[in-house]
């Protein structure tokens, strides 16, 4: 396959970094570089609708630090992306131009999951990307799977810190990529609590762990082989800060899994840190100046919203796209209600369109109380139709539905576990989003102690019961002890044939109108950043 040199970015700010060496000013021109980067594309190769406040899940979140798009429109898409990067590209010469993805890359949604990831790969192929790093989510169809897209990629995807047998899977972890006349060598990293975020059936035979310390293994050598080290991390922003405080001599770590904006880089102890949101909406820009000595001189950057109106897209890509999309297209544009409302996802807080879901699994099966896992992916639904392929970027997995029994004080925990999963005090413990309940309300103060973070909860419009036994309604992952959550006090678990997605697929046909549900019955009292 031909590679097509394109890509997306738009830079917003520059901010100079490092001070320059003034004889190395004086007596000659600094080498440039450009680092172009994506993170938690998530399936996501289409164009699609954003404003201010909710658009993508977690950019109108309050329980995070803002990651917002700063007006309404439509955005992304690979062939807007690839407009951009070739853009770049023939501004600053292709040969001086890197582009780099940190992870959650090919599932969350229709057409990823219909070609189990082989869509985004064929379009990352044809952009002509460098490298990109492993994301928890990148496991969605399993290792052997996983191990085929890797074989089918021209770019290498690693991560240190995920081993099988013993060893990074998939091979050397790093690589040396010289960049006018430059040697950086670029380190991959995974999310290391994936095992507590995916089926063990998917991850089966792969041990994670500590992207700190796989760090610190491989960096003297990467050292010694190369002029600028470089990290390219799925672990969060928290984390990433972190390993840039705990560690000398990481000069940039391009980062993922947050869905974080830097609109321009972040210093933390000699550490360039950067995010570019997330679902191909954003395109960074990292340009790097370095002497004649070969040190990094000055760091500039910035993260650009691919606003379609804005951009050429590539016809090239553009026809790519509708090869992949045709076979689909019928399934994937098919209408399934008319939507009232934006129905957004949010993370760490209540998210009205997992409380949405919850009341469908109520209504469905009788269930006293809904629990779906908080997960950090997915698009808007918006005001007008609701095609199959907009609620697959929200639920994209066939997880079955699964009812239970559980005591009262078993729930009071699960929603203790939740609030201890955001806020753990050490940020390599934070996992998952906040537990989305329906038929609960709760109050959550994530700063008060370790098990006395919920209070006044509630099931319907009753104080809960710790002795009563309440019938529950869940997806298989969460039964199954997704994000640390423990179900094993259960009884009279049942696995139904019928998945939770084709549930609301069911309901949403049946409704033909949907609306937003009233919010409130999750108070976050608090928010610990």
């Amino acid at each position: 396959m031909n590679i097509l040199r394109t890509c997306v970015i738009a830079m917003a700010a520059a901010t100079p970094a490092i001070a320059e060496d003034d004889r190395t000013s004086r007596h000659s021109s600094p080498t440039t570089i450009t680092i172009l980067h994506t993170n938690d594309i998530h399936g996501r190769h289409a164009p699609f609708e954003a404003a201010p406040g909710d658009a993508t899940s977690q950019t109108g979140d309050p329980g995070r630090s803002p990651a917002q798009f700063d007006q309404a429109g439509m955005v992304g898409g690979f062939q807007y992306l690839a407009g951009k990067v070739g853009e770049i590209r023939k501004r600053e010469g292709e040969d001086k131009v890197l582009l780099l993805d940190a992870g959650d890359t090919f599932s969350d949604d229709y057409v990823g999951n219909q070609t189990r990831g082989e869509a985004i790969i064929s379009l990352m192929n044809a952009l002509g990307y460098d490298m990109m790093a492993l994301g928890n989510h990148d496991f969605d169809y399993g290792v052997e799977r996983t191990r085929e897209l890797q074989d089918f990629a021209d770019f290498p995807i690693r991560g240190a810190n995920v081993t099988e047998n013993g060893e990074p899977v998939f091979g050397q972890p790093w690589k040396v990529f010289t960049v006018n006349g430059v040697r950086i060598a670029i380190l991959a990293l995974t999310y290391h609590s994936t095992d507590k975020t995916a089926s063990a059936q998917s991850i089966a035979g792969l041990t994670y762990s500590s992207g700190i310390e796989a760090t610190r293994r491989y960096l003297p050598e990467m050292q010694r082989s190369a002029d600028i080290v470089m990290l390219l991390s799925h672990q969060g922003t928290a984390t990433d800060r972190k390993l840039a405080r705990e560690l000398d001599g990481v000069d940039i770590i391009v980062g993922g899994h947050s869905h974080d904006i830097f609109r321009q880089p972040e210093l933390v102890d000699g550490t360039w840190i950067v995010q570019a949101m997330a679902d191909a909406a954003v395109l960074g820009e990292l340009r790097l100046e370095v002497g004649a000595d070969k040190k990094l001189r000055k760091v500039t950057g910035a993260a650009h919203q691919l606003w379609n109106y804005q951009i050429e897209p590539d016809a090239g890509i553009a026809e790519l796209i509708s090869r992949i999309d045709e076979p689909f297209a019928e399934a994937m544009n098919e209408v399934l209600a008319y939507s009232a409302d934006r129905i957004p996802r949010d993370y760490r807080s209540e998210s009205p369109f997992d409380k949405m879901v919850g009341e469908y699994m109520i209504e469905e099966t009788g269930a006293d109380v809904a629990l779906m896992p908080g997960v950090g992916y997915g698009i808007s639904i918006y005001p007008g139709n609701v095609t199959r392929d907009r609620l697959y970027t929200l639920l994209p997995h066939p997880a079955k539905l699964v009812t239970f029994e559980m005591k009262g004080s078993d729930l009071l925990a699960v929603l203790e576990q939740s609030a201890t999963n955001q806020n753990p005090g050490d940020p390599m413990k934070v996992v998952g989003g906040l537990v989305q309940a329906a038929n609960i309300g709760w109050t959550v103060d994530l700063n008060r102690p370790l098990g006395e973070r919920v209070s006044e909860v509630t099931v319907g419009n009753t104080p809960i019961d710790r002795e009563r036994w309440y019938r529950v309604a869940t997806n298989s992952g969460m039964a199954n002890g997704l994000h640390r959550y423990d179900f094993s006090g259960i009884r009279g678990k049942e696995v139904h044939e019928r998945s939770v997605t084709q549930l609301v697929e069911d309901v949403m046909k049946r409704k033909r109108v949907i609306s937003r549900p009233a919010s409130g019955s999750t108070r976050l009292v608090k928010v610990y950043e």
